[in-house]
């Protein structure tokens, strides 16, 4: 998934060794299903059959029903169907490719047909999808979540306290006994060295989305890869980053984006639609923001 993933896990070797091993295994198998950098992927396929139903695979058909609800709950600002306006950036290959080769400037993008993901259509009992004609989508981020979760959920097979990061989508089982919570550093998104708060939070998902991770130079501009599908360029916010805590990794991963292109502006309307999150954001001084009871889980920064 092009990011770092780790696991971890209370218990004996002996029992956890295995389990590593079939969690990464699923992992694997997993990326291998939904990245968009592979031509024989099942989401590359699907990229491909837009204009004519799809039979997806159960993983595949349980995603995309995930993805459209939440775009449709997060009034569009969630929309896989960015992935014109991504490689229109820049972001046409793994983002190590990406930085390597200083892609040449582009004109900027007036258009995105983002919004034809909400006419994506589902046959329930065949399993079926129906892309619109010349849309094409990328699960990057909520696929991530996805995977994070049902890794962690395999791993618990095992153990009762666990936890599945996928670069910075976390999904967490039990809590450890010396803490009784899990202790989560959010990284200063100006200084990744840097710890710029760090929180308590119970089992369940956190995650966090930055616009200084994935960036690239495309000419003299700089590029990230949050691309907000009003406009079908990278998004323009007065946030670095948003972290947000929820049940789901798949609904933290959203509401991550959702409200880091929203900004400080919409992010209380955004946030509204659902009771069950709490989220941190780091403005562009450093200084935080946040939902109310985010300070139960925020605890003080550290340099």
């Amino acid at each position: 998934m092009n990011t770092r993933v780790t696991l971890v896990a209370q218990g004996s070797a002996e029992i956890l060794t295995p389990a590593f091993v079939r969690t990464r295994e699923y992992i694997a198998k997993c990326e291998a299903q939904f990245t968009r950098f592979q031509a024989t992927s099942e989401l590359s396929t699907l990229n491909r059959a837009a204009g004519a139903w799809f039979n997806a695979s159960p993983e595949m058909f349980e995603l995309l029903c995930e993805a459209a609800a939440l775009s449709q709950e997060t009034c569009g600002l969630f929309n896989p169907a960015i992935l014109g306006a991504l490689e229109h950036a820049g972001y046409d290959a793994s983002m190590e490719i990406v930085r390597a080769h200083n892609t040449e400037p582009r004109a900027p993008l007036t258009e995105t047909r983002a919004e034809n993901f909400q006419a994506l259509a589902f046959h329930d009992a065949t399993r079926a999808v129906w892309l619109p004609p010349q849309t094409r989508i990328d699960l990057g981020g909520i696929a991530k979540g996805w995977i994070a979760e049902r890794a962690a959920r395999l791993l618990a097979e095992y153990t009762k306290v666990c936890a599945v990061n996928a670069g910075g989508d976390l999904f967490t089982v039990g809590t450890p006994r010396e803490t009784g919570a899990w202790e989560i550093e959010i990284e200063d998104p100006n200084d990744a060295a840097r710890t710029i708060a760090l929180l308590r939070a119970p089992q369940g998902a956190v995650a966090t989305s930055s616009i200084t991770k994935r960036k690239w130079k495309q000419g003299a501009r700089e590029q990230h890869h949050l691309i907000d599908p009003r406009v079908g360029l990278p998004a323009a916010t007065d946030w670095l980053s948003v972290t947000v805590l929820a049940p789901h990794a798949t609904i933290a991963e959203v509401y991550a984006k959702a409200l880091l292109i929203a900004g400080s502006d919409e992010a209380g309307i955004v946030a509204g639609a659902r009771d069950d999150i709490e989220w941190l954001a780091v403005k562009r001084d450093g200084t935080l923001w946040g939902s109310e009871r985010i300070k139960e889980s925020f605890y003080g920064t550290t340099e």
